[in-house]
């Protein structure tokens, strides 16, 4: 077995859909885990991929999967599912604010908690990995509450690392940089938005969403055993300039 096999594991990943969420999934069943793609929409083409199976899970309710993990084991959680609302912050309505934090803060924190009591009732430990962003760092315009809920999630991962390392759960997330998806397409067609954000990025291009599976890969191996509480940023260098 190699340091970054995930033999005989098995992942749950939110949101595994499309984008980054399925090129996780993917990612993880090539290292060999088996793979529960979750999320409200259908995965049946991530679930075609990896040979695993899907499971329905509507993060709008926080605690959807409140009775997940004890039905069953999971040893790799990977929190990618959420959405995101634009508008001028003096225009911006509670209902876009709470539904975002519900869908991208509350659910990632009590996911993680139900996992965790599965894992610590079996006397097991685990990995996982939250999905945070670029803007767990900068401010952004027109998306306050993806950008709160992004600041959360970095510091949520850093909160549970400190009280679960010590019991074997490993929690750690990755930022995402400009990565094409179809979230991005819009930004990838306008010539001068495209040229501006290539002109920030020290690599020169836009990251793949496989960029971001193999570091979710990562840690959740063997080779990222000592790694807690990391926020790690694949971004191709946006955030060192």
């Amino acid at each position: 077995m190699t340091p970054f096999s995930l033999a005989g594991q098995t992942a749950l990943v939110t949101g595994a859909n499309t984008g980054i969420g399925q090129a996780i999934a993917v990612a993880m069943a090539q290292a060999g885990a088996q793979v529960i793609a979750a999320g409200r929409s259908d995965c049946a083409q991530t679930v075609a991929i990896t040979g695993g199976e899907q499971m329905r899970l509507d993060f709008s309710d926080p605690m959807a999967a409140r009775d997940v993990f004890a039905a069953r084991r999971v040893d790799i959680l990977v929190n990618n599912a959420g959405i995101i609302r634009r508008a001028d912050a003096v225009d911006f309505t509670e209902a876009d604010w709470d539904e975002v934090m519900d869908v991208n803060l509350k659910a990632v924190f009590f996911t993680a908690q139900a996992f965790a009591k599965a894992a610590f009732a079996r006397g097991a430990g685990g990995r996982i990995v939250n999905i945070a962003s670029l803007l767990s760092y900068q401010g952004g315009i027109r998306v306050p509450s993806y950008t709160a809920s992004k600041h959360g999630v970095a510091g949520i991962t850093k909160l549970l690392a400190n009280e679960w390392a010590g019991r074997g759960i490993n929690v750690n997330a990755i930022a995402p940089g400009y990565i094409e998806t179809n979230n991005t397409e819009a930004l990838r067609a306008d010539a001068a938005r495209n040229a501006a954000i290539l002109e920030r990025i020290p690599a020169g291009r836009w990251g793949r969403a496989d960029d971001i599976g193999a570091a979710a890969v990562f840690l959740a191996s063997p080779a990222a055993g000592y790694i807690h509480g990391t926020v790690l940023n694949v971004d191709g260098g946006w955030l060192a300039r």
